[in-house]
């Protein structure tokens, strides 16, 4: 920005320059008494959230220029922990942060970093490694030395990444989080301080802010004295920024979440938002002079079974399971495709007049498939294969060991017991069953049990060997349920006496990581689609761009193309396609697997539409 840019769009309603975000190393951004600051003069942060995560890397580039063509200067992404470590030093994929944050410098985007630890999100465990709420329980957020300990090893690898593209060294990041909603959930100040200390130690000379909701116990949990506060909401702005005034007298207003769509859960119906509702709500925020940040400006997809889930039934969210779908579409301004919405037209209409010069047009639409294909499976390999020959070793236990004990962040356990005989038909019961779990007895299947009804229906008789598949359906990301642990957590039950010598074998979706073990098992049959198995297949694409993969017939499971996992598909929706991004196809064959749990027994067709 040139000087020429100092004074345009100020006056209306606190209006502030909101131009193209930085010109390179020599500007400076700061937080002044009442606004943000750039080189001294006052500036506003129009910006938009947009997970690196959730949208495949090539393309990233078109999502940027659909925030700016949006009349965003800025984005905002967080940065989940467990999906880079997902076991004790052990990186993934380290550097994604740092690529996206060049993908967004380069379209003249600032770029607001919310590190963690914990994020929410609406992503398994709300970031934190499975492995690490299992060492440490409920002493996870706070200023237990051996979370931090963690905490402070892990910021030692990310940060770098985020310091050497700050905005004074002539990077986008302007902003870095301290945790994320803390007030939701703890109120250990000494926590917070810790962690601002840990962010400077590392470098971080960026402004560092925290958010919180609008509400008194949430400011003063979630608040970290010099450190500036912001708020989330979705609406009633003036009475959202009238409480965090309350709390902190001075400082720019902002509002950084602004919730403009909203999560699904399987089992429910879609939530949608009126798009006039939502851009009458930003139109207020900005007219209190505040900043935004619009959660989320594109959603994507929590591919790889990446979704988490809450708990539901009262204020304590200690209720009955509630996973989050594979979509993350959140009903946002760019929807899941990275089309642009009703919302989209609405919204830019709004920010037009807080830039200083006219919003570039969006960029042209990303391919999309031309022609619908129907996939041809060739044979499915059973579960019990899978288990054997992907899976953990297995191990046998007084009790049933947890998937934080057998190593599995996400996928299957398989529990099997042999009931003692002979003696009479009893109920069968799974104490503590997360989330869900398919039946077998002596081979044949008895029915599926869950939390909330963890008895099979008949009674069984001994002797009797009982196999259950046990599934993860999502951590929980939201509350004091946090870092709970999945599988089968208390004991498996015939008549009122446990049954013990539990044989368990982990198989995580990460054994499907590497595609060629998996071809090179032997198939247990021919094509038997909505079977329990993975399926074996091929779909033929012509011209291929951006498609959704639908599974009638199916019942609950994953699916991959050429080894990509789109994520996990259920047939009690709302969610009833996954979405494919163009350049996971190819011309001509690609390979596509369906690993069904359940059996639904129906047609079991899979097309690519």
């Amino acid at each position: 920005m040139d000087d020429s840019d100092s004074d345009n769009g100020r006056g209306d309603g606190g209006r502030a320059d909101s131009s193209r975000a930085y010109s390179g190393r020599g500007d400076s951004f700061r937080v002044g008494a009442d606004h943000f600051e750039l080189d001294g003069r006052p500036v506003r942060l129009l910006s938009g959230a947009l997970h690196y995560f959730r949208v495949h890397e090539a393309q990233w580039g078109h999502r940027l220029a659909m925030l700016r063509a949006m009349g965003l200067n800025c984005v905002e992404t967080y940065v989940p922990w467990n999906l880079h470590e997902p076991r004790p030093g052990e990186l993934h994929d380290s550097t994604a942060l740092g690529r996206f944050l060049d993908a967004a410098h380069a379209e003249g985007l600032w770029a607001i970093v919310r590190p963690g630890p914990y994020i929410c999100a609406e992503w398994d465990n709300g970031g934190l490694p499975y492995w690490l709420t299992a060492e440490v329980g409920a002493r996870a957020r706070t200023r237990d030395e051996t979370y931090l300990a963690h905490v402070e090893r892990w910021f030692a690898r990310l940060l770098p990444q985020v310091v050497s593209r700050q905005h004074d060294r002539g990077g986008p990041v302007i902003m870095v989080q301290v945790e994320n909603e803390y007030g939701s959930y703890g109120s250990d100040q000494v926590y917070l301080t810790r962690l601002t200390e840990l962010l400077r130690a590392h470098g971080v000379t960026a402004e560092l802010f925290t958010s919180d909701g609008p509400e008194d116990h949430m400011l003063t949990g979630g608040g970290v004295p010099g450190v500036l506060a912001t708020v989330n909401f979705g609406s009633r702005a003036r009475e959202g920024f009238a409480a965090l005034r309350r709390h902190r007298p001075e400082g720019p207003l902002m509002c950084m979440e602004f919730w403009c769509g909203w999560f699904d859960h399987w089992g429910t119906r879609t939530v949608v938002r009126d798009p006039r509702d939502a851009a009458d709500a930003l139109r207020e925020i900005l007219e209190c002079g505040a900043s935004v940040n619009l959660y989320m400006a594109h959603g994507g997809t929590s591919f790889a079974g990446w979704a988490g889930a809450n708990r539901a039934g009262d204020s304590l969210h200690d209720g009955t399971l509630q996973p989050d779908v594979t979509s993350y579409d959140y009903d946002a301004p760019i929807d899941e495709h990275g089309r642009p919405t009703e919302k989209f037209h609405l919204f830019r209409k709004v920010l037009a007049p807080y830039a200083d010069t006219p919003l570039p047009d969006p960029p042209p639409p990303l391919p999309a498939l031309t022609a619908p294909a129907t996939a041809r499976f060739t044979d499915r390999v059973a579960l019990d294969t899978l288990a054997d020959a992907l899976g953990t070793p297995e191990t046998e236990h007084a009790v049933p060991p947890t998937f934080e004990d057998l190593g599995v962040d996400r996928g299957l356990v398989r529990y099997t017991v042999d009931l003692p005989g002979p003696r009479e038909p009893y109920p069968l019961t799974v104490r503590g069953l997360r989330d869900r779990a398919v039946v077998h007895i002596d081979g044949l299947p008895a029915g599926i049990l869950t939390e909330d009804a963890p008895t099979l229906p008949e009674p069984v008789a001994g002797p009797a060997r009982v196999t259950l598949w046990t599934e993860s359906l999502g951590r929980v990301n939201y509350g004091p349920r946090l870092g709970e642990p999945k599988g089968v957590t208390g004991g498996i039950l015939h008549e009122r006496q446990y049954v013990h010598g539990v044989r368990a074998v982990g198989l995580p979706l990460t054994a499907f990581d590497t595609p060629a073990p998996v071809r090179d098992l032997p198939a247990d049959t021919g094509p038997l689609p909505g079977a329990t198995g993975l399926h074996r297949g091929t779909l033929t694409v012509h011209d291929p761009g951006d498609a959704d993969l639908e599974l009638p017939g199916w019942g609950r499971g994953f699916a991959w193309i050429n080894g990509f996992c789109l994520g996990r598909y259920w047939g009690i929706g709302p969610q009833h396609s996954l979405y494919v991004p163009g350049p996971v196809l190819k011309e001509g064959t690609n390979e596509v697997w369906v690993l069904e749990v359940e059996g639904a027994g129906g047609a079991g067709e899979v097309r690519l539409r």
